[in-house]
């Protein structure tokens, strides 16, 4: 059985409170929710399509360097401050998957961390893993 593992990058806006960025475990990596923070200037870009493109990217960043990839995801949560932003992120999000799309829930919630309009976390299967079957 595979032990917990802590993912950490700095490719992706660094943790901000007592949470990783991502955590691997039995085959699978788990993504924390991705504000859409770029990690190189710590700014939140204006808009839900470019907002939608950088939390995306910061997920992409974490399954990286937890061995895993977008490829490899299998379910996802979108959380959204607002559902009448919902049709310009789910096309955006759709560009991110051209195969086989994963299992994913989206919440309209009130309000997300610096007031941001999107937040995205996913759980993926980790690419070569030894996979652990529990009964």
């Amino acid at each position: 059985m595979s032990s917990k593992q802590q993912i950490s990058t700095t490719n992706a806006p660094p943790a901000v409170g007592p949470y990783a960025q991502g955590v691997t475990a039995l085959g699978l990596a788990f993504c924390s929710g991705q504000l859409p923070i770029d990690p190189l200037t710590g700014e939140v870009p204006d808009g839900i399509e470019a907002q939608t493109r950088q939390s995306l990217s910061n997920v992409a960043a974490v399954l990286t360097a937890g061995g895993s990839g977008m490829e490899h995801i299998v379910k996802t949560t979108v959380f959204l401050k607002n559902m009448g932003d919902f049709a310009v992120m789910n096309g955006i999000y759709a560009s991110y998957f051209p195969g086989a799309a994963p299992a994913r829930s989206t919440i309209e919630v009130a309000r997300l961390p610096r007031d941001v309009l999107v937040e995205v976390e996913a759980i993926a299967v980790i690419a070569n893993a030894n996979q652990t079957v529990l009964p």
